[in-house]
């Protein structure tokens, strides 16, 4: 029997302020069967399809499990389910190792011990001494929520005075789809708001009651329709490397590599770098921003910033 269609999720919160596991499991996993077709797992086409994607009957049958199992599962009933079956159903589904990761996360929770998830994010004062002694290069600290927590002045001078904004306003999520300035910032806008959106995917995964990241995550549900859009597709991804194309209203155009760094004893935060490829109109751009200093943002120091 053919599945009928299931409407848009909107993000649901649990009684607690955050965000609801079961419900963050059950649209995850229909996500992703969704997003596959029967050829692309080396099974037959029969009959006409009222929904996109694999049955679930055909997924179990992929995965070696009961269809009742998976479909419990599915519904968002993760209790007692083993990681070899996990293991089988992320191979099914064909998971990115983010996507494997974020699937424990929302079926098999870590078990913490009681601390307030919203407390406050402290960066230790050597990490600040070491922003300011990068002097060329752009490098900012991210924590959970992609919150901006420390930074120098070369990612202020490329990025932007973030002193100047109150401190729950240094958000990356929150610049990105709110803050014009930062569409026109980014050349490939789309592909930056994928990431933002991805990362947050991975942070409501490993800390579904986290009350500040359901009301971040319910502001931009109202404020942005492109951030609800991308929320409903539940993609996720980490924070790694890559490119970035930039349009800065003062150097002009800059392509520049970036590279994340996770903190080993704070791991939910991050070093981020931006560098140019040496003898290009983009390092000379970087080192025009450098010579400005102050001037290219007004404020500059923005590493002295207490922290979000």
């Amino acid at each position: 029997m053919d599945e009928q269609p299931e409407p848009a999720q909107e993000p649901a919160a649990q009684s607690g302020g955050g965000l609801d596991r079961r419900a963050e499991l059950s649209e995850f996993l229909r996500t992703r069967r969704a997003r596959l077709k029967p050829e692309d797992v080396g099974l037959p086409e029969f009959g006409r399809r009222r929904v996109p994607g694999l049955r679930r009957e055909e997924l179990a049958q992929l995965a070696g499990v009961s269809v009742a199992y998976y479909t419990r599962l599915e519904q968002g009933n993760g209790r007692n389910v083993s990681a070899e079956v996990l293991d089988a159903i992320a191979r099914a589904l064909r998971l990115s190792d983010a996507e494997h990761a974020h699937l424990t996360h929302l079926a098999k929770p870590k078990q913490h011990k009681k601390k307030p998830v919203a407390r406050t994010q402290q960066v230790r004062p050597t990490l600040r001494h070491l922003l300011d002694s990068i002097e060329t290069v752009p490098a900012y600290i991210v924590g959970r929520r992609s919150d901006i927590l420390a930074w120098n002045r070369m990612a202020a001078a490329l990025f932007g005075d973030w002193a100047e904004l109150p401190a729950p306003e240094r958000n990356w999520a929150r610049l990105v789809f709110l803050r014009p300035e930062y569409h026109d910032l980014f050349v490939e806008w789309d592909r930056k708001a994928q990431d933002m959106v991805g990362y947050l995917r991975m942070d409501a995964g490993r800390h579904p009651d986290d009350p500040r990241l359901s009301a971040l995550v319910g502001e931009l549900s109202v404020k942005s329709e492109e951030f609800r859009r991308l929320w409903a597709a539940h993609d996720v991804k980490e924070k790694s490397f890559g490119v970035k194309r930039l349009r800065h209203p003062l150097v002009g155009d800059l392509t520049l590599s970036f590279e994340t760094f996770r903190l080993v004893d704070e791991a939910e935060q991050s070093l981020i770098t931006y560098h140019a490829e040496p003898d290009t109109p983009s390092a000379q751009a970087l080192r025009l921003l450098a010579s400005w200093g102050a001037d290219a943002t007004r404020a500059g120091a923005g590493s002295t910033a207490p922290p979000a």
